[in-house]
Order: structure tokens, then sequence, then C-alpha cells
């Protein structure tokens, strides 16, 4: 039987070799999947907030992008991944109320954009993405082989695609 960690929002997973790292529930919220294919190390973080400091740092470092994709950069480095053959993928960042004009209400995008510069300035490659829309997404990443499974549901609709 396959092992499965489940990370919870504002949370982080990382293993080797085998098994899944699955997040439930990502509306506004972003995972975030980091792999090394020769290694065959990998994780997933499940982001709440773009920015600690635009929050004052409170609480869990891993509630937001900017500093949970650091400590979820640091744990697969330690597990032996090589940060230049990293391979990253990103699900979620929907916008799960309508008619909300405010730009800082708009979390998701704001997940989404800090994912993509934070990914940027760490050097690392987006390889896949999910993002936008209104559906929530849940996620399994796949350690033996790198890819993650998607599944969302539009207007009742389950939609399941493999990155």
């Amino acid at each position: 039987m396959t092992r499965e960690i489940k990370v919870g929002i504002g949370d982080y997973a990382v293993g080797k070799g085998e098994g899944i790292i699955s997040t439930y529930g990502l509306g506004s919220c972003v995972g975030i999947t980091l792999y090394d294919r020769v290694t065959k190390v990998g994780g997933l973080l499940h982001a709440l907030l773009p920015e600690a400091a635009r929050y004052g740092h409170r609480g869990n470092p891993a509630k937001y992008v900017d500093t949970g994709l650091q400590l979820l950069l640091k744990e697969v480095l330690k597990l032996g991944a090589s940060k230049f053959r990293l391979e990253a993928k990103l699900f979620g960042g929907a916008q799960m109320f309508q008619n909300i004009k405010s730009d800082e209400l708009k979390i998701g995008e704001r997940n989404v954009q800090t994912a993509k510069r934070e990914l940027k300035k760490l050097g690392i490659r987006l390889v896949a993405e999910d993002t936008g829309g209104r559906g929530g997404r849940t996620i399994y990443l796949d350690l033996s082989t790198g890819k993650v499974r998607m599944r969302k549901v539009i207007g009742g609709q389950v939609i399941e695609k493999v990155y």
C-alpha cells in the first residue's frame, strides 16, 4: 500500500522515493510542488497568504508563499535534491468570491503572482500550473515520478489532469 502524507493549510511535507504527498481544498490558497527527478526528492507546500511581511510575520512561516517556499526548498535540499534540477508545479489561486473589486482581497491572484516571483528569484523552473478560476483543487504528488494528479470540481463536473 502506498504511503500518503496529507498536508494541511499553512503546512508542508517532503519525502524521497515512494509515496504520495497530497493536499485538499486549494481555493485561493496555492499548492506548490518541488521535485528532483534524479534523486526522487519532492515536497509540497499549501500556502494561505502571499507575503509574510505584509501580515507582520505572524504565525507559522509555511502559511505564507514567500517564507513557506524558502522552508520547502531548505527541506528538499536536506534530503538530497539539487536546486539546479528542481522543477516546480503550481496549483490553486482561485477567486472564490464573485464581485470582488479590491486588489487587496484578490488573495488567489496575489498568491499566484507571489509564487511565480519567488520561484524566479530562487532560480527554480516552473514547469506546470493550473491556477485561477473559481473551483477548488486537490493535488497528489507522486514521489516516485514527480507527477502531480490534480482534481477540481467546476459546476458540478469533476475534472482530473496529470501534470
